[in-house]
């Protein structure tokens, strides 16, 4: 029937479709799993959600259960950011084609494969889906990079706006290309631990580890896998916005090579946990020249934000009220590069100083208090990169006027203000002493509990609306079925 085939010709076909999807289903799984929390098993949301999915939960698999979620989450991401490099970076068709497709159907059979395992009771085939899917995606990865690989002369460039070498080859190709192949590296980096299950490795939670003296070589290595992955998830999504806002120019030629050698680094330093003491120096610099590269793209990216808006308004040399205005203008367009500054003072500068002082202030607190700050560090990174990929979805499909300020200031303001006050709550030791922490503890908690249920309605009105509209016959997702992506001389998408 046409109007099947349509749709599911735009779900799983185009860019769109296929972000649509996986950013559903993430919202779904978040949703449904996140009533399993404890601050939801206090009130009895969650009994409530145990019966009425079926739940199996046994206390002796939580570990595992939860490793299995996160899984299935990352992979998904992963996915969606894999859309997005396909979109953008010229490559052969069929390789695309060949790309979305098998990573595709890998995070969908990773993600039912692995909950269904976790939740509804051990059926082996269903671990057996779980463990195909990932080797699906690996393998999309595998052909992802053969696409991307810079060495090829029809993806040379002449163009002198752009970080490339003597010979011609684009430097942020090979950007793209180091990111996949670290990437690559990182994830067989975790398959190793994983293949020892029953032969000395058993599932473990890495936060619950941060106090052992000593720690197994198979430890370590999933520890360094956790680290690198949600790493270099970060640097892909810094490269897509790079590629969203055209960065080039002298800024572009200097942050190509550190993020290349910044990547390469970091990934080194990560890998090399399981035998050098010194491995977090290595991955100290390796962040550092990331966080250098992303700081040129922020400082381009807002440069071509206030050139752009005041163009606009026909206004040559604006006042620095003027210029604020201009950067504020578009939230959609303003929200990737805030978000990147904003994680320096709640997740970056934390975990730095964390490093610096971690025996002189750290070990001082209690276990449970270390271990919080932990688990949020890389939820609040997790939760950033999410806004991230949420305004390039929006902008790419065409989000405008009202609602798109409305959704890109919600996003903002209601995200931030509870990653902060997750970050206060995990630092309130360095200021406050003990017995004075129950108003902090307090209102830190109410800011997050205002701001992380704002974000969601946001997003869920989003995916209401593209839902309904999927029923319509004329709707919007009939337009961007039938305006092929628009490309550029060299064949990369714009």
């Amino acid at each position: 029937m046409p109007i099947i085939k349509d749709r599911f010709y735009f779900l799983f076909r185009t860019t769109k479709g296929l972000t649509l999807v996986a950013i559903a289903l993430i919202s779904l799984v978040t949703a449904i799993f996140g009533m399993l929390s404890g601050p939801m098993a206090e009130m009895g949301v969650s009994d409530f959600i145990i019966k009425t999915f079926g739940f199996k939960l046994v206390e002796a698999e939580r570990e595992a259960r939860i490793i299995t979620l996160y899984h299935a989450i990352a992979i998904a991401v992963v996915a969606i950011e894999t859309y997005f490099i396909t979109h953008m970076i010229a490559m052969d068709k069929k390789q695309k084609s060949l790309i979305n497709s098998t990573i595709t159907i890998g995070y969908l059979s990773t993600m039912i494969g692995g909950l269904g395992f976790g939740y509804f009771g051990q059926n082996w085939i269903l671990h057996l889906i779980f463990i195909s899917g990932q080797m699906l995606v690996f393998f999309a990865g595998f052909i992802l990079a053969i696409s991307l690989w810079p060495w090829k002369k029809e993806y040379y460039t002449s163009d002198t706006e752009y970080s490339r070498t003597k010979k011609g080859i684009n430097l942020e190709r090979a950007a793209f290309f180091t990111m996949v192949v670290a990437t690559l590296g990182s994830a067989m980096f975790g398959a190793i631990p994983g293949s020892y299950y029953g032969n000395g490795f058993e599932t473990f939670l890495a936060e619950d580890t941060i106090r052992l003296v000593e720690k197994t070589i198979l430890q370590k290595s999933i520890i360094g896998h956790l680290h690198i992955m949600l790493t270099l998830i970060g640097i892909a999504i810094t490269l897509i916005v790079g590629r969203w806002f055209e960065f080039k120019g002298i800024l572009h030629k200097i942050a190509m090579p550190l993020m290349i050698v910044g990547t390469i680094t970091i990934s080194l330093g990560a890998w090399s946990v399981v035998f050098l003491e010194e491995a977090h120096v290595i991955i100290y610099v390796g962040s550092t020249l990331v966080m250098l590269a992303a700081l040129l793209l922020v400082i381009f990216g807002w440069g071509k934000l206030i050139r752009t808006r005041l163009d606009e308004q026909g206004i040559k040399n604006g006042n620095f009220f003027q210029s604020i205005a201009a950067l504020v203008h578009d939230p959609v367009k303003f929200g990737p590069l805030w978000q990147m500054v904003f994680m320096n003072f709640t997740v970056s500068g934390i975990g730095i100083f964390m490093a610096a002082k971690l025996g002189e202030i750290i070990r001082v607190w209690p276990w449970r208090v270390e271990r919080v700050v932990l688990t949020g560090h890389w939820h609040i990174l997790s939760g950033i990169i999410a806004t991230i990929i949420l305004f390039y979805y929006v902008d790419l499909i065409g989000l405008k006027g009202k609602v798109r300020k409305w959704f890109g200031w919600l996003i903002i303001i209601f995200s931030d203000l509870a990653f902060l006050s997750v970050t206060i709550y995990g630092i309130r030791w360095m200021f406050v002493s003990e017995s004075g922490q129950q108003s902090i503890t307090d209102w830190t908690q109410l800011m997050t509990d205002i701001g992380l249920p704002i974000v969601l309605v946001t997003l869920a009105s989003l995916l209401v609306w593209r839902l309904i509209d999927l029923f319509r016959g004329n709707g919007v997702w009939k337009k961007e079925l039938t305006s092929p992506d628009r490309e550029s001389e060299n064949g990369e998408v714009l």
